[in-house]
């Protein structure tokens, strides 16, 4: 992650998580020689699916735990 997170304890995790969406989106984490091969463009719009995805996913998990919180959704809503 370029920026440092907020809970640094949470670095793990995000990290973990940006993974997971990498590889749901088919964008390889693994390889290092990766950014050698391809154009600033291309990693741009890499970039561009996998933070939007992960920032989708993280408003959609903030907004579950409100909901759960003011009772507006079932225990077993996932």
């Amino acid at each position: 992650m370029a920026k440092k997170p907020v809970v640094k304890e949470a670095r793990m995790a995000l990290n973990e998580f940006k993974e997971e969406i990498a590889n749901e989106l088919g964008i390889s984490m693994l390889n290092k020689n990766l950014s050698s091969n391809i154009t600033s463009r291309q990693a741009g719009q890499m970039g561009g699916k996998l933070g939007g995805e992960m920032t989708k996913r993280l408003i959609e998990n903030a907004e579950k735990s409100m909901a759960y919180r003011s009772d507006l959704l079932p225990p077993d809503l996932d």
